[in-house]
């Protein structure tokens, strides 16, 4: 495999040689195979000093790089990574270097993405998908994505994550029918601002009581709700009270291709944030300690966390009135 900058394969190099050692003029050689006059000399120097052996590819690494960053901070990069499980925004902040030098040092030492990681164990498990394909409303409040989440419900004690002495195997055979939360989330699209709900059930009354409720919070933010997008879950699409939810709000229903979640996709990606950040950050020990500590995180990710597609900065601050 060539050199990835080399206008020439040794090959091609190979025929200047041949083609100038048999009396043609450097300069039409040249021409002919598409380089300067310099590049051919250049290779008829090697030639003369080195043999064949100096048409190879080799390194274009420099001998010295005096501004290549620290070992000792590289490795502390990596450390901390493994230990935190934080992208290169957070853990720039927390290593001292800019979020490019971290994301460099991940990319040379092979790291997986957060996204690649199970949450809570760290264990790689999934690859990954990656589109440069992009969109984003102009305004706070244009769109909102609406999805629903559901968590399985925590038992006393925090079941067999928090106790050594039980395993996952028996803990879905027990006869202890706990169910699921359904955490319905709202994001903006082009603030990313974010509105989130412990409910009981996704019902069509439920799912319109928390569009108002989260129309209200948009609003109340400087994003008064325009359009909202769903998926074609019954209770958004047929639902009589969700419909009429949206006539009062006077907002547009966008409805996603069906099987396309990625066309839903601010929404989903916050729901991984939701995840790794809330829901399997810590083991809680009942399901009530988890409900209790999603506003204060979702109070974090809304003013304070570094959002990476707002360059750096927090939702609240691409709000046109931030509250609070």
């Amino acid at each position: 495999m060539s050199h990835r900058n080399a206008r020439l394969t040794p090959t091609g190099r190979r025929i200047i040689i041949e083609r100038v050692l048999s009396g043609r003029p450097v300069a039409h050689v040249a021409k002919e195979l598409g380089v300067s006059r310099t590049c051919a000399h250049r290779w008829l120097s090697r030639y003369r000093d080195q043999g064949w052996a100096g048409l190879e590819d080799r390194s274009s690494r420099p001998r010295s790089c005096p501004h290549a960053t620290p070992a000792a901070v590289a490795a502390d990069v990596l450390a901390q990574r493994l230990k935190h499980r934080e992208g290169p925004l957070d853990l720039g902040r927390r290593c001292g270097v800019s979020a490019r030098t971290v994301s460099r040092i991940l990319a040379r030492a092979g790291m997986p993405r957060l996204w690649d990681l199970d949450p809570v164990t760290g264990a790689r498990i999934r690859a990954s998908r990656t589109t440069d394909r992009r969109y984003e409303r102009v305004a706070p409040g244009d769109m909102i994505h609406v999805d629903v989440k559901k968590l399985g419900r925590i038992p006393a004690g925090g079941g067999w994550r928090a106790d050594p002495v039980q395993t996952a195997a028996n803990h879905r055979s027990s006869d202890q029918q706990l169910g699921f939360d359904y955490v319905h989330v709202a994001v903006d699209d082009h603030s990313r601002l974010a509105y989130v709900e412990v409910l009981p059930d996704e019902k069509g009354p439920t799912c319109a009581g928390f569009l108002s409720r989260a129309a209200d919070f948009m609003a109340s933010h400087g994003a008064p709700v325009q359009r909202v997008m769903t998926d074609n879950a019954f209770a958004y699409r047929r639902s009589r009270d969700f419909q009429d939810t949206l006539t009062a709000l006077g907002a547009k229903h966008v409805l996603i291709k069906p099987r396309h979640p990625w066309q839903n996709g601010k929404a989903e990606r916050f729901n991984r944030t939701l995840q790794e950040g809330w829901a399997y950050r810590h083991v809680f020990v009942s399901n009530q300690d988890r409900t209790d500590a999603l506003q204060p995180w979702l109070h974090f990710y809304n003013h304070h966390r570094p959002h990476g597609s707002l360059g750096g900065q927090p939702p609240i601050s691409r709000c046109n009135q931030p509250a609070g």
